[in-house]
């Protein structure tokens, strides 16, 4: 890896704002009532890394610039997850140990998720939502995973498109796919 020891860092409000836009698309009551994620603090938790994955996706295919900026994205996420263990009264000793089990949760979801947005077609996608969002090794006809699915896909469409993020980022409207995929056939479970 080529250091550029010049490169201008993202200003930290750039980051911040950022963060917040994914956490804020993460905390729409549209997901939780329409896509029936649970709403539950672990339900939130898969929500904002379903869309902290996706925008790292987006970052992660760019050059060194979207790169960086998916960096800072992802260390002010783990900065904000140590910050909320302590103040929910996690001891100083047990909070690496946690951090630990966060990012490692993180980087399967990532991974499980690139993995089904890069097949494009088939249910590993709805497969993997089913598993890390709502809790189930197999998904039945009453689990919206598929219709989440078909949500990421869209996001990472939209994300694909963006060039630049100083604007903020474009997500989908999640309230109009709900009602559009409750009448379109979406991605399902085998």
């Amino acid at each position: 890896m080529k250091l550029n020891f010049f490169a201008r860092p993202t200003p930290a409000s750039t980051l911040r704002a950022l963060y917040g836009a994914i956490v804020a698309q993460a905390r729409n009551p549209v997901f939780y009532r329409s896509y029936r994620v649970p709403d539950t603090v672990d339900g939130r938790f898969d929500m904002i890394v379903l869309h902290l994955s996706l925008f790292l996706h987006r970052t992660e295919s760019g050059d060194d610039r979207l790169r960086r900026l998916g960096q800072g994205v992802f260390d002010l996420f783990c900065a904000e997850m140590d910050g909320h263990m302590r103040e929910t009264g996690v001891g100083d000793l047990a909070v690496p140990k946690r951090m630990q089990a966060v990012v490692e949760g993180f980087y399967g979801r990532h991974r499980a998720y690139g993995a089904g947005l890069a097949a494009n077609e088939g249910t590993g996608l709805a497969a993997a939502i089913a598993r890390n969002v709502y809790g189930r090794p197999e998904g039945g006809p009453d689990l919206p995973a598929g219709r989440l699915a078909t949500y990421m896909r869209e996001a990472a469409r939209r994300l694909a498109a963006q060039q630049d993020f100083a604007q903020g980022i474009v997500w989908p409207d999640a309230q109009a796919m709900a009602g559009r995929a409750s009448s379109h056939a979406t991605e399902t479970m085998p």
